[in-house]
């Protein structure tokens, strides 16, 4: 068995800080690898959720986002898909959600009807 390593007085606080800062980056470290483990495939049949995985979903939103740039848009889509504000919001700025196969083929008119210049009503 080993004794322990006896510092001299002006050593003992940059001793501990450094053991401090030591175990914090194990720590950090350790919490990183937790968090960076490979994705697992999505099981069949769950819910698909915005991101990578639906290139598809990107390609509309980046479609839709222009034209709800203007005052009023957002709440005139909610109204015509049967949802609030927030939703319109959940599903285009922040991405968290997507709509159901009906409102998406809804959302698909819609556009189609605002590209040509024609009330998306």
């Amino acid at each position: 068995m080993s004794t322990p390593l006896k510092l001299p007085k002006q050593m003992e606080l940059p001793a501990a800080l450094a053991d401090i800062l030591t175990g914090a980056a194990i720590a950090f470290f350790e919490e990183r690898r937790r968090a960076f483990r490979a994705a697992r495939p999505p099981r069949k049949g769950a819910t698909l959720r915005p991101g990578r995985e639906t290139p598809l979903w990107n390609a509309l939103v980046a479609e839709v986002r222009p034209h709800l740039r203007k005052h009023g848009t957002q709440v005139n889509l909610g109204r015509l898909l049967g949802l609030d504000r927030q939703t319109i919001h959940a599903y285009f700025i922040a991405r968290t959600r997507m709509p159901d196969a009906e409102r998406a083929m809804q959302l698909l008119t819609w556009l189609i009807a605002v590209r040509h210049g024609l009330p998306p009503s």
